[in-house]
């Protein structure tokens, strides 16, 4: 069971390295954080895109390329498109955003042809270290489903117990996060809680125990569960919490980045292979240690 971020890098070591296709590379934070990876032994590299200012960015912040594949391809949608082919022919095992937008490499990531589609949501799983906890958190999905409806949310906490899988945690237990922890008919939240959690007993979601619905104090709170009598083996003992939409999902994930001292990592989930989605706020930690979980993903798929 990998308990931390320093763990998550020293398995991707042991299981990698694996290759990352980086759609529009031309980006120094991308560039930075991929040669890290690779002097750590955790991945390789082909860089996609506009190979003149990859290489005068390169030039310009002592990044050495030599070692690298690039493919030049100045057009954006087409260099997404290759990244992603790279991928689905196998000649690499994660897509990698570089400079462009999310919605252009998520579409190359679902063309009908040459994508890397399996029919499930794509979601987002973020990783965080919190100093206080002897085991990783996960929060899902603060960045791709708006309002998803319960057979959404089914396919994102499958998608999240493939990631705590991929790290060695055998049953991760799934907190679904609701304003409270009484099923109320007017918060269609613990309606659908209540109703994941009977599709775990009923064997519909493998993998995981899941309970709800739970406010996010007696989710991850030993303390705050035995306070209100809530004696739910997932109470206050949870890895993976649920939220309810993308607007709690990225308040929560914002806090836990900004007003806390937490490391984390992120993925998408739910395509044939990892997709790393960093954004420019992110730190160049963050995005070393999301290539480290998406080569522990990468390897768990077999690839």
């Amino acid at each position: 069971m990998i308990k931390n971020m320093d763990e998550i890098i020293k398995f991707a070591k042991m299981r990698g390295p694996k290759t990352i296709a980086v759609a529009v590379a031309e980006d120094l934070e991308v560039l930075t954080a991929v040669r890290d990876a690779k002097n750590l032994g955790i991945a390789e590299a082909i860089f996609i895109g506009d190979t003149e200012k990859i290489k005068k960015i390169a030039k310009e912040n002592d990044i050495d390329l030599s070692t690298f594949e690039m493919i030049d391809e100045k057009d954006i949608v087409k260099a997404s498109l290759k990244a992603v082919e790279l991928v689905s022919t196998g000649k690499a095992h994660i897509v990698m955003k570089g400079l462009v937008d999310t919605a252009v490499i998520l579409k190359a990531v679902l063309h009908p042809e040459i994508g890397l589609r399996t029919g499930n949501v794509l979601s987002h799983t973020a990783v965080f270290q919190v100093p206080s906890y002897d085991r990783l958190i996960f929060v899902t999905d603060a960045a791709m489903n708006i309002a998803p409806d319960v057979m959404v949310k089914k396919q994102i906490i499958e998608n999240a117990v493939e990631v705590a899988h991929a790290l060695d945690i055998k049953e991760p237990k799934v907190a679904v996060i609701c304003a409270k922890e009484k099923v109320n008919p007017k918060m269609q939240a613990t309606v659908d809680a209540k109703e994941l959690e009977e599709m775990n007993k009923n064997g519909k979601i493998k993998g995981a125990l899941v309970g709800g619905p739970f406010a996010l104090d007696n989710a991850v709170s030993i303390k705050a569960a035995e306070h209100k009598g809530i004696h739910h083996p997932v109470a206050g003992h949870a890895d993976i919490l649920l939220v309810p939409n993308i607007e709690a999902g990225n308040v929560l994930y914002k806090s836990m980045v900004f007003f806390s001292d937490t490391k984390n990592a992120g993925v998408i989930v739910g395509a044939k292979a990892p997709v790393v989605l960093t954004s420019r706020a992110d730190s160049n930690e963050t995005k070393l240690n999301s290539i480290a979980l998406a080569v522990l993903m990468a390897a768990k798929n077999g690839d």
